[in-house]
């Protein structure tokens, strides 16, 4: 599961203080190490590694937290954000300085990528060979774009619209008829975020 930038910060820290002293830290001795001013901040940082299943942490005693083994975290890449950039008339160019995060819009949900094989989405713009981020998820609003297991045995990645007792994947490619399945044969897998596409 992926980590904040921060949250990498504070798991380093620990790692490195247990290898150093043999123990681990205390919240006041992170808080210093880290240069955070709140201990609150801190448990909240530990909590929501504790959540992603990187640490372990004993609440009946002190120096209480323990690295999970054999568990490497994604990071999330910050990139450059430069400003826009005009896909009709030419805007003028203006100094911009900013960062875009995958954290951004992963926002510490559960998220997989998949790669995408076929042109039954292409009128949304999701082309063969594109990448999806889905969010992990067992439910769906009507027209959200799932990825779908149907039978037990396919998935698929359609816009979910349950109608009655039956589902309707529709594929966002007019050359192509929609899927209509009993909803009690649909396993909604997850939804989708993002797409991204790689040009070289």
């Amino acid at each position: 599961m992926a980590i904040t930038k921060r949250q990498k910060e504070v798991l380093d820290f620990i790692r490195n203080f247990v290898e150093r002293c043999g123990y681990s830290p205390s919240f006041e001795e992170i808080a210093s190490g880290l240069d955070l001013s709140s201990l609150a901040t801190v448990h909240k940082h530990i909590s929501n590694l504790e959540r992603k299943g990187l640490l372990n942490r004993a609440h009946n005693r002190s120096r209480s937290i323990d690295l999970t083994p054999d568990r490497k975290p994604a990071t999330m890449q910050d990139i450059p954000l430069m400003g826009r950039i005009a896909a009709g008339r030419p805007l003028e160019a203006m100094e911009y300085r900013d960062s875009l995060s995958l954290n951004d819009i992963v926002d510490n949900k559960a998220v997989f990528a998949l790669e995408v094989s076929g042109e039954s989405m292409r009128d949304d713009h999701i082309m063969n060979g594109d990448y999806v981020l889905v969010e992990k998820a067992q439910t769906a609003r009507q027209g959200e774009i799932v990825v779908a297991l149907v039978d037990g045995s396919e998935t698929t990645l359609k816009h979910y619209f349950l109608e009655g007792d039956t589902v309707r994947l529709q594929p966002a490619n007019s050359e192509m008829e929609p899927i209509f399945v009993p909803a009690a044969q649909v396993a909604i897998q997850g939804r989708v975020l993002a797409i991204i596409r790689k040009f070289a």
